[in-house]
């Protein structure tokens, strides 16, 4: 029996990352990122506050970068509105903590690459960790390497791992690390074990995905990323069966810490505080996504590996989906038009 998360708020959540992606791809090559990202986040929380539910931003976007934002802590949903007595239904209530990424890859938008998606993962009240806005060292595997991978182990030995249980050499691997100058070593030491790298200068969402699927011709996720994406990608993960660890990095030496500031061990104390009892913890997707009822929802806003960007036509426009759900242990591949205009939808293409 599917759980309400699932039952109640599935074709919404479809048409919440829908709804963003189409705003955010009308804006794409256009060099405007943070408008990219604006246009997104209002067309989300637009659709969520249409949603006869009480939703919470858990994890939400663009602190960093001052770009606009669901903010963290923010409530959104039918019931969550002033005049919510006029519309919230209570006997179909349900309570969810949400994760968000309107538009991962902003950069890809701006300039017209591949690779960009409106993501979001949720689940009930208490699922998902709440990731402060640092970076997070980061390992995705496909489900065959699931518990035999580790982020305490050297680059070098996991993909003897990793080939060893895909049935694979070495030199067959790809891993997709971010280009970025902290990574210098890393890369060095994939290249020197034989296998070979694919650098991306945005959306690790994406990459970690591809990791997760068997298909894609991606093994592996390593390096630094953000985390709040990471936890969005946990979710993802443990819905696939696939491994991901993440271990928060809040060094300010290392990367750039968000909000925080001061020391290591200043910045140390301050994550004690918000109730991160042990901030050098690796932790599994299980723990970052510990909700028993997750569902996660990306749509393309620019093609991707295994989902289309939005395609317009005359009278309207055409999106692809993917939604994977722990409580069916499905992914789905939507498929959506949208008919705007139904006087020019005769210009439709269905292949």
């Amino acid at each position: 029996m599917r759980h309400p998360v699932e039952k109640t708020l599935g074709l919404e959540i479809i048409e919440v990352v829908e709804q963003a992606a189409i705003a955010s791809a009308r804006l794409m090559g256009k060099g405007l990122k943070n408008e990219a990202d604006g246009v997104a986040v209002e067309a989300m929380r637009n659709r969520m506050n249409r949603i006869n539910m009480r939703g919470r931003i858990v994890i939400g976007e663009g602190e960093r970068d001052n770009a606009p934002m669901l903010y963290i802590g923010e409530e959104v949903g039918i019931c969550t509105q002033p005049d919510a007595a006029n519309f919230c239904r209570l006997e179909e209530l349900v309570e969810i903590d949400i994760a968000v990424d309107p538009c991962e890859g902003t950069n890809l938008v701006a300039e017209g690459r591949n690779g960009s998606m409106a993501v979001l993962a949720i689940a009930e009240k208490g699922g998902l960790f709440h990731a402060p806005d640092l970076y997070m060292q980061k390992l995705a595997a496909p489900p065959q390497a699931k518990g035999k991978v580790d982020l305490d182990y050297s680059a070098t030995k996991n993909l003897q791992i990793i080939a060893e249980c895909l049935d694979l050499i070495i030199e067959d691997l790809v891993v997709i690390v971010m280009e970025r100058p902290r990574h210098k070593t890393l890369i060095e030491e994939i290249r020197s074990t034989g296998a070979r790298v694919k650098l991306i200068d945005d959306g690790d969402i994406s990459a970690a995905l591809s990791a997760g699927i068997n298909g894609t011709g991606v093994h592996a996720l390593m390096g630094i990323g953000a985390a709040p994406e990471g936890v969005i990608s946990a979710a993802a993960l443990r819905c696939l069966g696939a491994h991901f660890q993440g271990r928060l990095i809040y060094d300010p030496d290392v990367v750039k810490t968000g909000l925080l500031s001061g020391s290591k061990a200043e910045i140390k104390a301050q994550l004690l505080d918000m109730g991160i009892s042990e901030p050098d913890k690796v932790y599994d997707a299980s723990e970052l996504a510990c909700g028993k009822n997750l569902l996660f929802a990306a749509t393309g806003i620019t093609d991707g590996d295994f989902i289309k960007g939005v395609r317009f036509f005359g009278g309207g426009m055409r999106t692809q989906t993917m939604v994977i759900s722990s409580q069916s242990q499905t992914i789905r591949f939507v498929d959506t038009v949208h008919m705007v205009d139904m006087e020019k939808n005769s210009s439709l293409q269905l292949l």
